[in-house]
């Protein structure tokens, strides 16, 4: 099982009872596939860069998980028909690629 982080805007206009129920049914999703919910860090209303969709901000929310990485394609394709879900990206956790080696010199 591969560490994943999902980023996740909400709507803005959701009040924190209905983002708390929007937040079960995303760990759900993941805990159905088999998936483990590690930590779940709520970062907040944070405005956009510009205007998307008529929106201005959003509710952040990052998701630290665990599953099988067939699984990754589906729980996008659910997340996306989620209407309370605004945006979702996952990446895999600790992926960043190493340092880029020093260019030799030549004289």
């Amino acid at each position: 099982m591969n560490k994943y982080e999902a980023m996740f805007i909400f709507a803005d206009d959701l009040k924190d009872e209905a983002l708390e129920e929007a937040l079960n049914k995303v760990r759900a999703e993941i805990k159905k596939v088999g998936g483990e919910v590690a930590s779940t860090t709520r970062m907040g209303r944070r405005a956009f860069a510009r205007p998307l969709h008529k929106k201005e901000s959003g509710q952040y929310v990052l998701i630290v998980f665990s599953c099988g990485g067939e699984h990754i394609t589906p729980l996008l394709a659910k997340y996306h028909l989620n209407e309370e879900v605004f945006r979702v990206t996952i990446m895999r956790a600790g992926a960043t690629p190493p340092p880029a080696e020093k260019p030799v010199e030549t004289k």
